[in-house]
């Protein structure tokens, strides 16, 4: 088995496989500091708690946008796991050529992304990863990373408003009942929601014509199922992308 890591800036979400086959999946809060121990202990509890041993885990490969968690991260596979993990970073395998002006700065759950989707969906083809951050990936001919756009998440903007205003709550963005909201919860809820799908389609739209060519769109990451009802432009809504992703990468740097 191959167990799979993507460190958001959120959340850590862990993939295991057997083959192609995901055995299991979870997350744990991406929380700063924590020692090796702490999160060798946390991964053995949650595989143990889905009847998986040390000894299954064979391989494992993490990519990660939050660098202060590494060093304890990749201490704890090792030390736990007796693996020395693959670090995606500037010079990984991923079959994947990126033609950006700075390539080493392109995340790498991005270019997990990227690998998974190409995979699975083809080519040209745009991801839309629904994070912290909601990142906009474009692979365009013969696999190549064309660059893409970030802005900020569902949750990230909703919090900015609860910061920053008087008188502004926190909410859990979902599906709005009305567009005309009767509380300001409802009209935050219907500002959130239909504002953030307008954004998203007006982004997809301005790339689909600078590539000249209808790609295929793929959504991913917590908010993609409640952003894509109602963004008739996405054609899969695909929550594992990126460890498959990851998994794959892995298979071309063992």
């Amino acid at each position: 088995m191959i167990m799979t890591i993507d460190v958001g800036n959120t959340n850590i979400t862990v993939g295991v496989f057997r083959g192609d086959e995901v055995v299991s999946n979870f997350r744990i809060t991406t929380k700063m500091p924590r020692t090796s121990d702490e999160y060798g202990m946390l991964l053995s509890n949650l595989l143990e708690q889905n009847s998986i041993s040390h000894d299954d885990i064979e391989d494992a490969i993490i990519a990660s946008v939050v660098p202060n968690v590494m060093h304890s991260l990749e201490g704890a596979i090792i030390k736990y796991f007796s693996i020395r993990p693959i670090i995606v970073e500037p010079g990984t395998k991923t079959g994947i050529r990126v033609v950006t002006e700075n390539p080493r700065q392109i995340g790498a759950d991005r270019l997990a992304n990227a690998a998974g989707a190409v995979a699975y969906y083809g080519y040209p083809c745009i991801v839309v990863d629904f994070g912290t951050a909601v990142t906009f990936d474009v692979i365009g001919p013969e696999r190549t990373y064309l660059g893409g756009a970030i802005a900020p998440g569902l949750a990230s903007m909703g919090d900015y408003l609860a910061r920053n205003t008087a008188l502004l709550p926190a909410i859990e963005p979902h599906e709005p009942k009305h567009v005309i909201g009767t509380s300001t919860v409802e009209a935050m809820h219907s500002g959130a929601v239909y504002g953030y799908r307008g954004m998203v389609k007006e982004i997809l739209a301005k790339l689909e014509e600078e590539m000249g060519k209808r790609p295929t769109v793929v959504a991913t990451g917590g908010d993609a199922a409640l952003i894509a009802r109602g963004v008739p432009r996405i054609d899969h809504v695909d929550p594992d992308i990126t460890l498959n992703g990851l998994r794959m990468v892995a298979g071309l740097n063992l």
